[in-house]
């Protein structure tokens, strides 16, 4: 398995310009809100003592298997990315009091992040990582989580 240095490496080659990590700085986390808020609406048939989980969802779904990949490529980044995820969810919690369905602001959201970040490798003048790799769509939050941990100094 790969290290998550060299997953870090090879992500950051196509992120330099600094207008593409500014844009990257907004529109990941928007993107990792709005896949969950799309997936919290799609409910699990799971059931606790005979009644019907309530937050069993494909959008809790993706944040654990998320966090267990974290946990496999970086113990010290995943502890990050669980902080991060906590605070993930309960912004989802928060948009699916909102009126109408969760899912439809996530789409929303989602279209606009994607808008941003393709016009950020315009700019850059590189395709997203992902074209070639699609696990570049999980290292782009660690990318950015490894960015804060290396200004505050602190081991990955």
């Amino acid at each position: 398995m790969r290290s998550v240095r060299s997953w870090l490496a090879e992500y950051g080659e196509s992120h330099r310009h600094p207008v593409n990590k500014r844009i990257h700085w907004v529109c990941v986390p928007l993107i990792m809100l709005s896949l969950v808020a799309m997936l919290w609406a799609v409910q699990l048939p799971i059931r606790i003592q005979g009644q019907s989980a309530p937050e069993a969802n494909l959008g809790m779904l993706l944040v654990l298997l998320s966090l267990v990949y974290y946990y496999v490529l970086s113990f010290r980044l995943a502890l990050g990315m669980t902080l991060v995820s906590l605070a993930l969810l309960l912004l989802v919690v928060w948009l699916d009091r909102l009126p109408g369905p969760v899912w439809i602001p996530g789409l929303i959201i989602f279209l606009a992040a994607w808008i941003g970040q393709f016009a950020g490798h315009r700019i850059e003048g590189r395709k997203p990582s992902f074209f070639k790799d699609v696990q570049f769509l999980l290292i782009g939050p660690v990318w950015l989580l490894a960015a804060l941990y290396d200004r505050l100094r602190l081991p990955y």
